[in-house]
């Protein structure tokens, strides 16, 4: 967590002991959801990039060929919207793989839409058509990260992302 992310947790923490103390309970339930959601939005994006950066550096071989470097905070626009999240970025030679995960934090970053608790774009670098855009949603027992024809994301849909990187293969 970073420092501004711990500033803000505390503000709200502080918004909602105000809120509670004026009898405002409707405002308590409001952050108390929110406090919630975060944390799921968190946990999910940390699941995808964290994922993302074992499966490209889970081969010993692969090691000296890809490079990591991570961003947190990282701002970056979805339609109209500010996204505000995390990015990994793995490059091997002149290819690259950027994925960057988040979601709007207050009312001026925009909306979320289609129901998306979060975020995230995995981005090959000169191969756009292979790009792909996923939301993070409500499932049956735990959130899940679905891309836009709703097929549902999972270890193996990010080792043929890898793949791409690595080899020059379709995901």
């Amino acid at each position: 967590m970073t420092e501004l992310d711990e500033i803000w947790s505390k503000m709200l923490a502080e918004t909602a002991v105000k809120a509670s103390r004026a009898g405002r309970r409707h405002v308590v339930e409001y952050l108390l959801l929110k406090t919630a959601n975060d944390a799921i939005r968190a946990a999910a994006s940390t699941w995808l990039l964290d994922t993302m950066a074992e499966i490209a550096l889970a081969k010993p071989e692969t090691l000296p060929a890809v490079k990591m470097e991570r961003e947190s905070p990282h701002n970056f626009t979805h339609h109209s919207s500010n996204m505000v999240g995390s990015l990994i970025r793995l490059r091997s030679g002149v290819r690259c793989l950027t994925v960057d995960a988040g979601w709007v934090r207050t009312p001026s970053d925009g909306i979320m839409k289609a129901g998306a608790l979060a975020l995230a774009r995995i981005r090959h670098f000169g191969l756009p058509r292979l790009d792909a855009e996923l939301r993070l949603v409500r499932g049956t027992e735990l959130p899940r990260w679905l891309d836009t024809s709703d097929v549902p994301v999972d270890s193996a849909y990010l080792a043929a992302h890898i793949a791409v990187l690595l080899e020059n293969e379709k995901p």
